[in-house]
């Protein structure tokens, strides 16, 4: 029977192809349909939203490949 060590070892493997293999627009598409329905989103949205600042998030999207149009 697989561990939960292994379970996350080959998620983050399929992950990492998957991301190569997709554009970055694609890639966040792929996250947000296997990504559990579960909870309050709007709440976890802005959690995130209030610990990263605008200028942040775009770099971090720049990093990623996406292509920002001011």
């Amino acid at each position: 029977m697989a561990t939960k060590a292994e379970d996350v070892k080959i998620m983050e493997k399929a992950l990492g192809v998957t991301k190569k293999e997709l554009s970055p627009m694609e890639y966040a598409r792929f996250l947000a349909i296997i990504t559990p329905k579960v909870g309050d989103s709007v709440r976890e949205i802005r959690k995130f939203r209030d610990t990263i600042t605008e200028e942040e998030f775009l770099k971090m999207l720049k990093r990623k490949g996406a292509e920002i149009i001011p």
